[in-house]
């Protein structure tokens, strides 16, 4: 069996935009993403906690495009985690302020996950991980994450109270 080091992990997503500063504002003053470089109106690296980057946004090959249509091959969403409940109550109240609709929210047993999409059309998710010894399991101990409705308006309720 060839199976992945334990310790690997995603460490960025670079993706195409239409619209460099519009991206910029999505990704740093609704997600919360701090820019740590930007290279005129053509390049952008985005990070939380002084990282490098985890977000790399650009123009080269995109400047003034369209999404890709429905039923294309693509990236499907990219999915940021939050640290705790209460941290992704606060992210998704600066997304309702900022007046962006939620696609779909869902209670995965393992995850609580809200979609929307960035102003390029690419799918965002949104999520806390439950700790792990919570995890749904089955009768023999095999992971069951299901797809349950989430009550956004309960968990920005958390933020409102915090704030």
């Amino acid at each position: 069996m060839n199976a992945t080091n334990p310790s690997v992990c995603i460490g960025h997503v670079h993706l195409k935009v239409a619209d460099l500063e519009r991206a910029i504002r999505f990704y740093s003053d609704v997600l919360g993403f701090e820019v740590m470089q930007q290279f005129g109106n053509q390049a952008a690296f985005l990070a939380a906690d002084g990282y490098h980057h985890h977000i790399g946004l650009n123009t080269w090959d995109s400047l003034n495009g369209t999404p890709p249509p429905h039923g294309h091959t693509g990236l499907y969403h990219t999915a940021f985690l939050y640290p705790s409940r209460e941290s992704l109550a606060v992210a998704l109240l600066r997304v309702q302020n900022a007046g962006i609709p939620f696609d779909g929210a869902s209670d995965h047993g393992v995850s609580e996950a809200v979609y929307l999409r960035d102003p390029d059309g690419n799918g965002v998710e949104l999520y806390y991980d439950r700790p792990k010894d919570e995890w749904p399991r089955d009768a023999e101990g095999n992971l069951a994450m299901n797809t349950a409705p989430l009550d956004v308006d309960a968990l920005i309720s958390i933020a409102r109270k915090a704030s």
